[in-house]
């Protein structure tokens, strides 16, 4: 039985397993050169034929291909995952004279991928290669070549690929972040291809995609009497109520603030009328504008309601912060 390790040891050990990793990506920092530029290249002139950048793998050179392809995609550089064993048995024709293959080996010989060479030959297209043997097959096959070596594997026994796929995954991630600055990708258009994320719904979303209408919108008239007032606040549980004109322009808002104000004040609730308690230019917005601006406004100005209204002031809906919430954009 293998002896117990005590804390410090356990300690020691990761640290020296993140210090190997963190060199081995530090090496590729001065590595760097004319090569990936180059492979950038391949990568734009591919975009430009409607092409895609296939990368493949074998094994955990594949797991890290998939993150890469993954990481390609989500960055505006359209990109799939192609298993090397697969493509040998008909998934090669996923493959078209438009697209580029990204081929992953630390090697260089893996089997699966050198038996697809003459496909790509007959193909035409480009082939960039990363892989840690600069005079492999694959190395030497390629269109460009980008040297993911590293001196010695985290793994105490040297076999387990740990240094070297993390090279690996950090080279994916410099050429993929090479190629979003290239394209100009924006915030927006990473959110169009996270639609599910934190960050779509942020910059996807519209206050008229989360804002209440027709008859959950609380609205009474400038004449209604502040009992019928409370009834609606209640009857809709916004919190609010926007008071508006025969055209249903707002002219004013009614809060839970504004109620205890009132109460303060003695105020017959039967006879004064809602004209007069009411909040005149209350806080509105557009239901073209990010429900991410609504949080702003709501923030800025201490809010936690607002109402939603047209170019003309008319009153088309309402939200408050539970909407937000519950939309996910908080």
């Amino acid at each position: 039985m293998p002896t117990p390790l005590d804390d410090a040891a356990l300690i020691a050990l990761g640290r020296r397993a993140l210090a190997t990793e963190a060199a081995a990506v530090g090496a590729l920092v001065g590595r760097l050169g004319s090569e990936f530029a180059r492979a950038c290249d391949v990568c734009l002139e591919c975009s430009k034929r409607q092409g895609r950048v296939i990368v493949s793998g074998m094994g955990k050179s594949g797991h890290i291909g998939s993150k890469i392809a993954a990481t390609l995609a989500s960055t505006g550089t359209p990109s799939f995952f192609l298993h090397p064993g697969e493509a040998s048995h008909g998934d090669a024709g996923m493959i078209t004279r438009q697209d580029v293959l990204l081929a992953i080996s630390n090697s260089g010989e893996t089997e699966e991928i050198v038996t697809l060479l003459p496909y790509l030959k007959r193909l035409g297209i480009p082939l960039i290669t990363l892989t840690g043997g600069r005079d492999s097959t694959l190395a030497k096959a390629a269109t460009v070549n980008l040297d993911v070596s590293v001196p010695a594997e985290a793994c105490p026994l040297n076999l387990a690929p740990t240094a070297s796929t993390t090279a690996t995954l950090a080279m994916g991630d410099a050429l993929a972040v090479a190629l979003l600055e290239c394209r100009g990708f924006t915030e927006q258009q990473f959110a169009l291809s996270h639609p599910g994320g934190s960050l779509g719904r942020r910059l996807l979303l519209h206050v008229e995609d989360v804002m209440r209408t027709g008859a959950e919108v609380p609205m009474v008239g400038v004449d209604t009497p502040l009992a019928a007032g409370l009834i609606e606040m209640t009857r809709k549980g916004l919190g609010m109520t926007a008071i508006v004109d025969g055209e249903r322009r707002v002219v004013g808002v009614f809060t839970d603030g504004d109620l205890r104000r009132a109460l303060d004040g003695q105020v017959n609730v039967h006879t004064t009328r809602m004209r007069e308690v009411m909040t005149r230019q209350g806080k509105s917005i557009g239901p073209r504008v990010l429900a991410a601006e609504a949080v702003h406004l709501m923030e800025k100005h201490h809010i936690t309601q607002l109402l939603v209204v047209d170019d003309d002031n008319v009153l088309i809906g309402a939200l408050n912060i539970h909407d937000l919430f519950r939309a996910g954009v908080i």
